[in-house]
Parts: C-alpha cells; structure tokens; sequence
C-alpha cells in the first residue's frame, strides 16, 4: 500500500478556487464555508509549499477576508480544527499580542504531534504564535537560495523568501520564509517527524547573522 501523503493545514487567507473544496472560514462570529483567495496571500504560500512538495494535501482554513485582518480566537479556532488531521500546520502571519486561546490550541495540536511553523519578524519585538516554544519560527533570510536554511538567534530558521537579492519578486518576508520551511518539512517529513526544529538546525547552511558552518565551505 503507498503510504499516504502528508496533509498540510494552512491559516491565511484560503486558496485558489481548486483547492477550496476541503477548507473552512473562520469569522468574528463563527465558522462557515470558505470562499476562493480574496488577498491572493493563502495561495502564495501554497504554490510554495507544492513547488518543494509536490504530492503533499493542502488544506486552508481561512482567517483573513478583503485585508490581513484577524484574531487570536479566529487564529486558534482554525488551529484546532487542522490539528485533528494535518501532519503540519503553516501559520504564514503572526499577531502582536500573546493570547491564551491561541497559546493554548498550539499546545493541543503539538500535543497530538502535529508540527507547527509560523513566521517571525526578522526585527522588531516578538509575536504569536512563532514565539510560543510549541512552534517553529521563521524568518527570511536573503543569504538563502531556494534549497538553503539559516540557523539564526532565538532558535529562528531563516529560509528564502523570494528575496530580489535571490531573484524573487512580487510577495516576500516572513510568511513566505514559513511557507519555505514548512516546504522544506513536507518534502522530509518521515526523517523530520521526531525532531522537526533539529532536523531544520542540522540543515542550515548559515548559522548566525554572519558566520558560515564550515562543512558548507
């Protein structure tokens, strides 16, 4: 029997229309069905995620409608409702304040071993849900080619991010550095599973804002 192909939950702002037929909108005043990508945001990063796997599953719970605009409760509601199938969750955002709720449903779903990364301001003061210790943070780095990682201070894994110092264009930043690292994850889950922030660290290629791991000299 082929073993099953990962299931990658992802909170942003849905998908193309394609993608929308397994996904869920979660609103101020409850949840509902989701409508096709508005911001054009969810479906960047999910192109991402299935340039670096191609046979992985996406599913979208949609957090955002006409603008970048949401909630902890929102945020946590779609986090809980992924976490009971996805082997991965991709939190492209992040919230200036801490909220229980939403430090609460990371730690269900990293208690059901589901992996979880978000992006993390490469400067500035910290934000949620990637400064929680359940989540994997991340960062971009424009030392980082496509197939390139960085171990950074905080524990941040820095990663392309469609950088023009890399040739990128149009979306860049943070969300698309998670995106990249969540890519990098869906493409090695099987090795990733146990210690996915370790096997990330043991790829980085720069370690630091400036040094180079000399084995990538």
């Amino acid at each position: 029997m082929a073993a099953r192909a990962p299931l990658i939950g992802i909170v942003d702002s849905g998908g193309p229309a394609g993608q929308m037929q397994d996904s869920r909108a979660f609103h101020a005043e409850g949840d509902g069905p989701a409508r096709p990508d508005r911001l054009g945001h969810g479906s960047a990063v999910a192109a991402m995620l299935k340039r670096a796997a191609p046979d992985v599953r996406l599913r979208h719970a949609q957090v955002f409608d006409e603008k970048p605009v949401t909630s902890a409760d929102r945020v946590a509601r779609a986090v809980d409702w992924l976490a009971a199938d996805c082997d991965l969750i991709l939190l492209s955002l992040g919230l200036a304040a801490d909220r229980a709720v939403l430090r609460d449903a990371c730690t269900r779903a990293a208690e059901r071993g589901v992996i979880l990364v978000a992006a993390s301001p490469a400067r500035g003061a910290p934000c949620w849900p990637a400064a929680y210790p359940d989540v994997i943070a991340a960062t971009g780095d424009a030392r980082c080619g496509w197939n390139d990682l960085s171990l950074l201070p905080g524990n941040i894994i820095g990663a392309w991010c469609a950088s023009p110092e890399q040739g990128g264009k149009g979306m860049g930043g943070a969300s698309l550095a998670a995106a990249r690292v969540a890519g990098h994850l869906a493409a090695h889950l099987d090795e990733a599973r146990g210690d996915p922030f370790g096997w990330l660290a043991a790829q980085a290629i720069h370690v630091g804002p400036e040094r180079r791991r000399a084995a990538a000299r």
